[in-house]
Formats: C-alpha cells, structure tokens, sequence
C-alpha cells in the first residue's frame, strides 16, 4: 500500500527541515491524490509519488556582478528542474530577496501541476536568486543579468528547459537575460519566455496570468451559480503584473474593483475602478516603478492605508494576487463574515491551508491556484509554438487561445469523479488530481527515468 499522507510529509521534513513552503505545497497535494494512488497499482509500483517529491535536479551557482560604484556582489542562484515527463521543463525565474531553494522547490512542485492542466506539453521548473532589482539601474539589472545566465545557460534550451519571467523578472529583464543567452549559445532559440515582440515574444504574455484567474473565475460562477461578475465587489491584492491584469478584466467583465495593495499598504476604491483610473495606476506602478501610495493624489476616491490588506473589505470575490501566504485564517474569517462568496488565487498558493480550510467548510467557490493563474504558463506555451514554428502569432489568435485553455482547465478540474461534492464543485482536489493523474500516466509509461 501507498504510504500515508502523514508518513510522506514526515519523510520530505525530515530530508529537508527548513523548506516550510515545500511542505505546505506537498501536504496540500497529497491529501487530494493519495487515494488515487491506493486505487491505481501502476502508480504504486511505479512509486510515482515518491518520485515526484524529489525534483530531477536542482541547479545552484554563484552569481558575482559590480555595481555603478564598482562594488562587486555576490548573490545566490537556483534552477529546480522538477519534472519533464510531458515536456520541456517549464517555469519562471523570480528575483527577491525572500527567494531561495525551499520557496523555488515549492514553486516548481506547484507548477508540475499547473503545467500539465493546460494540456500542452510542458513539464515544470523554477528558478531565481535573493537578488533584488528595486531600485537598482538599468545598468546593475543588465550586469546581474548577464552574470546570472553566465552560470545558467549550459542548463536551459528550447527542448530542454525554459525559463520565463516571474516576480521581480520582467520584460527588461527577460531581454537582458536572454541578449546573454543569445551571446553565449551563439544562435537565437526559444530558450525563454516572456520576450518582448520585436525578440520573438507573442502578444498578451504580460496580461495573461491576471486574464486567466479572472477567465477561470467567470467559468467557476457559471458553472456553480449560473452568475456572472457583473456588478459584483472584487477585492484585489497586489500590484504587479498579475493583479493589474486581474484588475483590467475584471473591469471589463463590469465588476467593481475596489482594492489594489503593495509592499508599502492598501489602496481602497470605494466607487470602484474604471479604465481611466486603470491606467493612472499601471502608469505609477509600471512606468514610474512607484507606489500605491502616490495614486491619491492623482487619482480622486481613492484612500491609501499603510500596511493595510484588502481582505477585511465587504466584497463579493477575493482575487489575492501578490505572493505566498498573504491571506491566512484570520483574513478568510474576515471575508467570510463580510459575505465573500468565491476566492480566486491569482498568485501561487497565496492562501495558507487554515485558510483554504475555512473556505472549503463554507459554501464559497475556492479556485487553486494551479489552476486559475494558469493563463501566464499556458501562453508561455503559446510562445513557444510561436517561436518553434518561425510564425508570429496575433493577439486575436492569443487572446482565443487562451480563452480556450482556461475553459478546458475548468472542465478537467469538473470532470474529475473526486472533485463532485453535494454543495458542487471541490475545485482543489478536482486541479490537484486531474493534473496529477496526466503527470503519473506520463511517468509510468516512461518507464523507470
């Protein structure tokens, strides 16, 4: 018999002690598919889950790089190469100072699933360096840049693993990044992601994570409530790419966003978001490399609350959308007693487990991430079919694409037998086993590699 979830957490702490997003990330897993694995001898024979708890590699390097001033660094660097069973290893590389081997192995763990929800033939990575680009110039990004693919460009190709952008790594970052690939391999492949157009890039790849939840939430409401978001209160965290994404859609599809937030508080708006108001705030947040805190004063009915969250707002969804563990059970108590009736995560696992417990015992609709922020890697995946084929893409094309990726996520995670409850739809378990049966299916017929 498959070992217990309990045995298997205690085995992947006791290797590694200190990984406490890694063990989150493996428990939540595990809890949805270890019954499939008690029901399939295959996959235990073929001891998949104890395969999958431990990546195919983990590259780490230095990464030495000299300031405007002249004064040399030194960072740390990783690529977690999880899983190519269904393709190419495929996942983001993040630059933060909070970065390091257990936040990427947990990502990359994530993204195994995540990835094989699309149906598109990728297999899952992460990647990154404690390095932080804020407040750094154009100059100091370029040269970390150049010395971090320096170390890691033996490890990555269009057929082998590629990298995209992700927190901290944007398109100016991309170019540089992949510029020094380019020198180093001596040709131009699909080896990244992310790139900008006139680079091989394809239209809406900024957009698409943000887009995606919002088109994975639309899905989920229809399907549970027969409603739409229209008129609706969303309550928004962040403001990187993925949130002002959200943001924009959500707006298009006539809800009322009424909050933004960053590292520096909350932004509340009351009458909520229009277009207009859109823009001022991605100009502040994107072009000027600003805060939420400077949006009052262009932008009238807004408030800024420093070191506020927007979970203890009266609204219909919450869409967190910032970083790991922002909303815990305190803040899902909040939103519960001020009627939130559907939590979409934006981010990768923003939501701590005693807060996904919370929803799952009340009557919300709770979206994992892994499968409604799968928008960014699934046109990712888009991009590189684009660069396979030598043929530019246009942004109806990707924009239909992706519309269709998203409903047919939803409709794995619907179909799945595990995931039907009396209340509906148990959209967890349902993203969590239908990602993991094509995963293991894949692994088995592989063979022992």
């Amino acid at each position: 018999m498959c070992a217990s979830v309990s045995v298997l957490v205690d085995e992947v702490r006791s290797v590694d002690p200190h990984q406490s997003e890694f063990h989150q990330a493996v428990k939540e897993v595990l809890e949805s598919v270890v019954p499939v694995v008690h029901a399939h001898d295959e996959y235990r024979r073929a001891k998949v889950l104890p395969r999958l708890l431990e990546p195919d590699r983990i590259v780490r390097f230095r990464v030495t790089w000299e300031d405007d001033e002249g004064e040399v660094h030194v960072h740390r660097g990783w690529r977690v190469q999880h899983t190519n069973a269904l393709g190419p290893y495929k996942g983001g590389l993040q630059l933060h100072p909070t970065v390091n081997e257990g936040v990427l192995k947990f990502l990359a763990f994530e993204q195994t699933f995540k990835n094989a929800l699309t149906g598109l033939p990728l297999g899952a990575g992460k990647g990154g360096s404690d390095f932080d680009p804020k407040g750094r110039s154009d100059r100091e990004v370029m040269r970390f840049c150049q010395a971090f693919m320096t170390q890691l460009w033996r490890y990555i190709g269009a057929d082998t693993d590629v990298p995209a952008g992700d927190i901290g790594v944007g398109a100016r970052e991309i170019g540089y990044l992949f510029g020094q690939y380019k020198r180093l391999a001596g040709q131009w492949s699909g080896a990244m992601t992310g790139k900008a157009m006139g680079m091989g890039g394809i239209p809406m790849r900024t957009e698409a994570t943000g887009y995606g939840a919002v088109l994975f939430g639309s899905h989920a409401l229809k399907h549970v409530r027969d409603e739409t978001l229209a008129g609706k209160r969303a309550a928004v965290s962040g403001a990187g790419n993925v949130a002002l994404y959200a943001a924009e859609k959500l707006i298009a599809r006539e809800a009322k966003v009424i909050t933004l937030s960053d590292s520096d508080g909350l932004l509340r708006i009351p009458g909520g978001l229009d277009p207009a108001g859109w823009e001022a705030i991605r100009e502040i947040k994107v072009d000027r490399r600003g805060s939420l805190s400077d949006v009052p004063a262009v932008l009238d009915g807004t408030e800024f609350v420093p070191e506020g969250k927007p979970w203890g707002e009266a609204c219909d969804f919450a869409f967190p959308c910032a970083t790991q563990n922002e909303l815990d059970e305190g803040d899902a108590k909040a939103l519960l007693e001020n009627g939130v009736r559907m939590v979409v995560e934006g981010a990768n696992m923003p939501c701590t487990q005693g807060a996904i417990a919370r929803f799952r015992d009340s009557e919300v609709i709770f979206a994992p991430g892994k499968a409604a922020n799968a928008g960014g890697v699934a046109v990712s995946g888009l991009e590189m079919a684009q660069n396979a084929g030598k043929n530019p893409w246009s942004r109806e094309r990707t924009e239909e694409e992706l519309e269709t990726i998203m409903q047919e996520i939803h409709d794995r995670c619907v179909e799945e037998p595990t995931a039907k409850t009396d209340g509906g739809v148990d959209y967890l378990r349902g993203a969590n086993v239908a990602g993991f049966r094509r995963v293991a299916d894949s692994m088995v017929a592989s063979g022992l590699v």
